[in-house]
Order: structure tokens, then C-alpha cells, then sequence
């Protein structure tokens, strides 16, 4: 579905997300033309979007919990599809191995987390257990992921710092920009300012405060199995506590990382990685994983399909429009 070019495209935009097509195409050796008509063409089949990620404290009271459910035979798809029309639910998989779903819940206060943990969730018919975990800590989020494919020096051109605004604007529009930047990690000023009937200049600045204080973070949207990374699981490993920090921060540097945090519950760390193959997971688990000190068990969960990821429906691997 995508070639070559298309690639080293995503692989630009994981790096500089708002970066303009014709920045990305001079860094790219192609035409701002060509750029712009390839972005648009995986933007139109849903394949790609770029959003804005939301600081977590920005959103609600307390972080996100992991949740793992084990189900009757042959309720799991029903059961996933239940649960991924649950607002809270960021994340939604059928899985094989630990669980028969797992999914990330993010509930606005404790109180909601509470209701949600003991009655909403397991009331779904077809459920017969859960086991939720909090999330303490992040080491790493799916903004940070990347597709290697690029060169050092075309990093560096991506990565150069953005001119900055004047003085970062904050006011009671922020919430709407905020909102704005959420659905559209590429929303220009000029389109902010038209939604919100802002000054050009003013929503410039309000733009540039909330990406510089990182209460939102613009990602890239696409199915990793897209990617040629057609194997993800998630990964519950239990750490003795002297080397939970340790062993979370070497996962979180690992090439298959897109996500790693430190959790309260039964297990210490959980690591959601992708691979091309299942090669390469045996040799995350034999040999990546064998000289990390400190690591007891582990429990893999394979992902079979999902169903909604940072709040988007999936689709066979398309993204579902808003």
C-alpha cells in the first residue's frame, strides 16, 4: 500500500509533525508538490493523520489504567467492540495470551475510575474477569516512536528548532485550541484563527504556548502493520523495585518501543512493542530481555486486532473519520 517515498514521508512527519510539505520535500529530495499530493493521498484513504497528544494532566484528574479481560469462549470480538465504545477508552485490542482483551482507560476523576473499574466494565455481558493496573509513570509514549530511515543529516534538518512566537499567549481560548490542535496536529494559525474567530496572530501565539509547555504533543497516525510492523504485543513484566526504574528506562530506549510505564499492580513495568516478525520477538524476549537484572516474569499479550488507539476507531487498519 505504501512505497518507498511514502515511507521516508511518514518517517519525516514522526520527526517534524507541523513540518510545511515543502520543508518536508526539501529534506526528502522530492517536490513540495509531490510531498503535498502523497500526504494528502494517505490522509484521504485514512491510512495517516496527524493528531495532537494531550498531556494527561491537561485531560483529567490521575493517570490511565491498564485493564486486561478474560472472557467467554467466543465473546472476546463482542466484548472489544463494547468496551471501544466506552468514551474513556483510549485503547482497545483483541489479544491472545494474557488476556482476551486489554485495553487503556483514561476516566476524567477517581471517582468515574472507580465506577468504571468495578461496575461499568465488568457488567459487559460476556466478560468473566478483570485486572486493572494504574499507570504511575511513562517513560515513553507513541509520539516518541520511530521509523528509521532516514539519514543523520536529514534528522538534524528535521530537527531544528522552530522559530519561536514572541511572547506565548494563554487566555480563555486555550481550551478551543487546545481542541483544535487535538483533531488536527497540522491545524495552521490561520485555520485556528477562522474556527475560533481569533486574531491570526493570536492564535499563532497560543499555538506555539501550548506546543512549548508540551500540553499537547502532535503525533502521527498510522497503523504500524502499515509500516511493515505486522507483530505488537504488549508485554507485563514483574521487577523486583530495585530495578524497576532501570530495566523501564533500557525498554524505553529499545527500537520497538512505543510505549513503556512503571504500573501499581501485580506487575511492575509494561512494554508495548511491534515488530516486523516473530524472529524478532523471540529475540526481544530471549536476548534483549535475558541481561536486564531484576526481571522475575513476564506476560505477553499477542494483539489480534484493534480496534480504537488514542481514542480513534481502527478499521482493518484505516483509520475511522471523526
Amino acid at each position: 500500500m505504501l512505497d518507498d517515498a511514502d515511507l521516508d514521508l511518514v518517517a519525516a512527519l514522526q520527526i517534524a509533525p507541523r513540518a510545511s510539505a515543502a520543508a518536508l520535500a526539501d529534506v526528502l529530495g522530492m517536490s513540495a508538490s509531490t510531498a503535498g499530493r502523497r500526504l494528502a493521498r494517505m490522509e484521504e484513504q485514512r491510512i495517516l493523520r496527524v493528531i495532537g497528544q494531550v498531556d494527561w494532566a491537561a485531560r483529567a484528574e490521575g493517570n490511565p489504567r491498564h485493564v486486561w479481560v478474560t472472557t467467554e469462549p467466543g465473546a472476546s470480538s463482542r466484548v472489544a467492540r463494547a468496551l471501544a465504545d466506552l468514551p474513556e477508552a483510549q485503547l482497545v485490542a483483541e489479544t491472545s495470551g494474557k488476556s482476551d482483551v486489554y485495553c487503556a482507560v483514561h476516566p476524567v476523576d477517581r471517582a468515574q475510575a472507580r465506577e468504571l473499574l468495578t461496575a461499568r466494565i465488568p457488567s459487559v455481558p460476556g466478560i468473566v474477569a478483570t485486572h486493572s493496573e494504574l499507570v504511575l509513570r511513562a517513560l515513553t509514549k507513541a509520539d516518541s516512536w520511530r521509523l528509521h530511515r532516514l539519514d543523520d543529516a536529514q534528522v538534524r534538518a528535521l530537527s531544528e528548532p522552530a522559530e519561536q512566537a514572541e511572547e506565548p499567549a494563554r487566555g480563555a481560548d486555550e481550551p478551543g485550541v487546545l481542541r483544535l490542535l487535538r483533531n488536527d496536529g497540522r491545524i495552521t494559525a490561520a485555520q485556528a484563527a477562522r474556527a475560533l474567530g481569533l486574531s491570526q496572530s493570536t492564535a499563532y501565539r497560543m499555538i506555539q504556548s501550548l506546543l512549548r509547555r508540551g500540553v499537547v504533543r502532535p503525533r502521527v497516525e498510522i497503523e504500524p502493520a502499515l509500516l511493515g510492523y505486522s507483530l505488537e504485543v504488549v508485554i507485563a513484566l514483574t521487577v523486583s523495585p530495585g530495578a524497576i526504574q532501570p530495566v523501564a528506562d533500557e525498554l524505553a530506549r529499545h527500537p520497538s518501543a512505543r510505549y513503556v510505564s512503571i504500573v501499581a499492580g501485580t506487575t511492575s513495568v509494561i512494554h508495548q512493542g511491534v515488530f516486523r516478525h516473530e524472529d524478532d520477538l523471540g529475540d526481544f524476549l530471549t536476548r534483549d530481555l535475558a541481561h536486564l537484572p531484576g526481571i522475575t516474569a513476564l506476560q505477553v499479550s499477542v494483539v489480534l486486532k484493534m480496534l480504537r488507539r488514542y481514542w480513534i476507531y481502527r478499521e482493518d487498519g484505516r483509520l475511522v473519520s471523526p
